[in-house]
């Protein structure tokens, strides 16, 4: 049964099948672009050693991503555990 105030408790099976969390997750990195024409490359050639473009240029856009994040992970960290005094 489902908790008040929820029409229901769990997604349906087509709703799940509309966005795969992975292609959520690399939209979010700014990187589809690059994921989505490594896909196709491995889809048309079956050997990803034949994509290395494509994989050069998705590592590279996930690193830019990472090194973009890592002054805002360091900073929230930094805030979330002050340094004790005396530093």
């Amino acid at each position: 049964m489902a908790r008040p105030g929820h029409a229901r408790s769990h997604p349906s099976l087509e709703e799940d099948e509309d966005e795969d969390p992975v292609d959520a997750m690399i939209s979010r990195t700014g990187c589809a672009t690059q994921h989505r024409e490594l896909q196709e490359c491995m889809a048309a050639r079956q050997d990803w050693r034949h994509c290395q473009p494509q994989v050069r240029a998705f590592g590279e856009c996930m690193a830019r991503r990472q090194r973009a994040e890592e002054p805002r992970r360091a900073s929230r960290s930094h805030q979330a555990h002050p340094s004790p005094a005396g530093d």
